[in-house]
């Protein structure tokens, strides 16, 4: 008897087990289905898709062909981070509604092409207060000494690269200049990334003119191709699955006056107060101002803009859209 039971109760732990295992897995596996079955029932319009990738774009008057398998693969990475980056693209357009009709004129006037928007947007996402890492600062991201070098003011004062038009004119004088070397403005666009001097190596090392048929750093690489994706989707961002309202846009800040100085500020905040605005509004109008004085002992000539407190009013239901294919309504 003593043997029996030895060999009885192991044999029936034995199934207790399998029968409990059996239970959880069963369970398991209805769990499982049951979430299978509640995917397939999801509305479409939650899936995540793969966007379309152009088959051409035209940049800066010149027709790109985007078959090629690098360039397509290239492409179809940035228009996928473009319309997955929700927010930042979302900002972007918001942004453009105010800063493009300041930036448009000027990039004509200097004989830029228009599609040069862009790079001021995939610089610093249309971010006027935008700064780098490395310390470059503005729309346009200069550094500090090529900011000088291209004829802005940058101290602890004044700093010229947060100036819209000053900066967007001294990005126009490089993008030029390049374009004097170059004679091709997806190339020009390549060495505002990674500098002329590694783009001229590159040129020489791989007897090939044009930066999109260079092999580059990944940043330069991704570079050019996210101009291009940002012109895609700026062109129509409805089809990428941005759904905006005139009201959703930030419109154009209006300017009551402009106030010109040549000489010492005391105090901004008195400045401000004196011309019936506050400290913060001021810098906000004029993002240059980096200090609460200006010692100014050159006597340099400053246009100083006072902001309209009463356009600064929020009134989304006057917003106009700089481009109507931005909207929906």
């Amino acid at each position: 008897m003593i043997e029996i039971k030895k060999t009885i109760i192991p044999a029936l732990a034995t199934t207790a087990v399998l029968l409990v295992t059996g239970i959880i897995l069963s369970s398991a596996t209805s769990a499982c289905d049951r979430e299978t079955d509640n995917r397939d029932i999801q509305p479409k319009e939650l899936y995540t898709v793969s966007p379309e990738v152009p088959r051409e774009i035209i940049f800066a008057g010149e027709k790109i062909q985007l078959t090629l398998q690098n360039r397509h693969e290239r492409m179809d990475r940035e228009i996928m981070s473009f319309t997955y980056s929700h927010i930042n693209t979302m900002l972007q357009i918001k942004r453009a509604n105010r800063l493009f009709p300041i930036v448009e004129p000027i990039l004509k006037e200097c004989g830029v092409p228009d599609d040069f928007k862009y790079l001021m947007i995939i610089e610093s996402n249309g971010d006027i207060e935008a700064r780098s890492p490395a310390g470059a600062g503005g729309l346009w991201q200069f550094l500090e000494k090529t900011g000088r070098e291209y004829g802005l003011e940058v101290n602890k004062e004044i700093d010229e690269r947060y100036n819209i038009e000053k900066a967007t004119r001294a990005a126009c004088g490089y993008l030029k200049e390049s374009y004097a070397i170059y004679g091709d403005w997806i190339t020009v666009a390549a060495s505002y990334n990674t500098g002329r001097t590694n783009v001229n190596k590159r040129i020489e090392g791989q007897k090939e003119k044009k930066a999109i048929n260079l092999h580059l750093l990944p940043e330069t690489s991704r570079y050019i191709f996210r101009l291009l994706a940002a012109k895609t989707i700026f062109t129509n961002p409805q089809k990428y699955g941005f759904r905006l309202r005139n009201s959703d846009l930030y419109p154009l800040i209006v300017h009551k006056s402009i106030v010109r100085i040549d000489s010492a500020v005391a105090n901004w905040g008195v400045f401000a107060k004196e011309n019936g605005t506050t400290y913060l509004q001021l810098r906000e109008a004029n993002p240059w101002i980096r200090s609460t004085s200006l010692t100014n002992k050159n006597r340099k000539v400053y246009d100083v803009k006072i902001p309209d407190t009463g356009a600064q009013e929020y009134n989304p239901q006057q917003t106009k859209p700089h481009c109507n294919s931005w909207v929906t309504e």
